[in-house]
């Protein structure tokens, strides 16, 4: 086990479906950033792991909370955060929320309401945007908009993937209620074609979803960092476009992630409607300085 925390994560921020520390991002934030998400990605392929028993999976969970608070060396995925949270004086407690999600799922692979769901995204994806908040030295004011903005992204994120995860992990993030609402079992997840049942069981999660967008729609207006601004403004702009894209297709069986292109396009899409509001002009910031591109 030792020689897989000695590992590099198996992904890299490129690969996400959403922009990490993106080049939006000022060069001072982004080192912290990536640090939290190699956290994240480590732990992440811990539980994701089929060969580790739920114990074994809890273990090494532990190895990485005890790197993090400099209590081992063991986990070299989580040296680096422990680093910038000494240096920049930040609490772990944002990675500590993190790997309470990280325990339930390798003990946990059923929910069984909406009301569950969000308690399980309250801790696997809440403390990512608080976490930037926090080393952007942002107002805590800003914790409901993003709260809702990255619930909505891990929902879309577990929409997308339903079938590779029920299939890979057996593990079901969709309500077990909404599943029974539409007669629905959970095995029609590993069905090539999402029944009739299924499909308005997923859409009507999408719909769900809308709602928690509309919320974190309004987190751009509310942050101080400009750069920052722009960043919230093109995953809030991702997010409605992949949850529209959810609602019209079949994530069984039709491509639901957006290609390359598309991503830009949607990016700079964002970005405009930061650039090109009728109120940006008299609080925004001076433009950012060399040293910050």
């Amino acid at each position: 086990m030792s020689d897989d925390f000695r590992a590099e994560p198996s992904k890299t921020h490129r690969q996400e479906n959403f922009p990490v520390a993106s080049r939006l991002i000022a060069a001072k934030y982004r080192p912290a950033i990536l640090a939290y998400y190699r956290f994240a990605r480590g732990a992440d392929d811990v539980v994701d792991n089929g060969a580790l028993s739920p114990d074994a999976k809890l273990a090494g969970l532990d190895l990485f909370e005890a790197t993090l608070l400099g209590d081992s060396d063991r986990v070299e995925a989580a040296k680096p955060l422990r680093a910038i949270l000494a240096e920049r004086k930040l609490s772990p407690r944002h990675a500590l929320d993190l790997l309470r999600a990280f325990r339930m799922d390798a003990v946990k692979s059923r929910y069984a309401n909406w009301d569950e769901l969000m308690e399980y995204c309250a801790y696997s994806a809440a403390p990512v945007g608080r976490f930037v908040l926090d080393v952007h030295g942002e107002s805590e004011a800003t914790w409901p908009a993003s709260d809702a903005l990255c619930s909505a992204l891990q929902v879309i994120n577990h929409l997308q993937d339903c079938a590779a995860d029920f299939r890979n992990l057996d593990r079901v993030y969709i309500p077990l209620d909404a599943l029974a609402a539409q007669e629905a079992a959970v095995e029609s997840l590993a069905a090539a074609r999402a029944s009739p049942g299924l499909r308005a069981c997923l859409r009507g999660l999408a719909e769900k979803t809308g709602t928690l967008i509309d919320e974190g729609a309004r987190l751009p207006a509310q942050v101080r960092d400009f750069r920052l601004r722009l960043e919230t403004a093109a995953i809030a702009r991702l997010a409605r476009t992949l949850n529209n894209i959810l609602l019209a297709r079949d994530p069984l069986s039709e491509k639901v992630h957006l290609s390359k292109p598309a991503f830009l396009a949607w990016t700079l899409i964002g970005v405009f409607s930061v650039l090109s509001a009728p109120a940006a002009s008299a609080s925004r910031p001076s433009a950012p300085r060399a040293e910050d591109a």
